[in-house]
């Protein structure tokens, strides 16, 4: 269909005629138009964090979303994650964050690291965990989260890895 429309208006721009539908090989439709929006490719700039705690670290990526950047936008951060039901461990954030563009709702996986906006909490699933409405995916540890289980409180330094390697790599150099 598409390749119909543009075969017509480059036959009236050129000839001021419309030939009709106009064969156009699979593999030319398939090509976008120019200026035409492009999909997300998956070599996008993902964001790396890190978590730290006593006992146990790991990585994450984080989502490309308005909650994602706001959560970015506040590391690095200090939070006591607190048990909830056996299955999460969750911490107050400092201010709310946008939930422009996001779903109604979630249904989190183990590592998924998540901004539940009703209470304005962030929250790291180790266990897993039904739909919740109200739920934003922020994005997702990447390797073990079972050094969260339990009820103890732990405490977490997390951190933009391109951004303390940055300050890392400031603080070695002279003046």
């Amino acid at each position: 269909m598409r390749a119909t429309v543009w075969a017509c208006l480059v036959a009236v721009v050129l000839a001021g005629t419309c030939p009709g539908p106009v064969a156009v090989p699979a593999a030319a439709e398939a090509e976008p138009m120019a200026g035409a929006a492009q999909p997300l490719r998956a070599e996008r700039n993902a964001m790396k964090i890190r978590i730290l705690a006593k006992g146990w670290q790991s990585t994450a990526e984080l989502e490309d979303s308005a909650a994602a950047r706001d959560f970015a936008a506040l590391l690095p951060l200090e939070l006591t994650l607190r048990d909830y039901h056996g299955t999460e461990k969750v911490a107050d954030l400092p201010t709310r964050l946008s939930t422009h563009g996001a779903p109604d709702g979630i249904d989190p996986a183990i590592g998924d690291i998540a901004y539940y906006a009703p209470w304005g909490n962030v929250a790291i699933y180790y266990r897993d965990f039904g739909y919740s409405r109200g739920l934003v995916r922020l994005g997702r540890v990447e390797g073990d989260v079972s050094g969260l289980a339990g009820k103890d409180p732990i405490v977490v330094r997390i951190e933009n890895i391109a951004t303390e390697a940055h300050r890392a790599a400031g603080s070695g150099q002279s003046d």
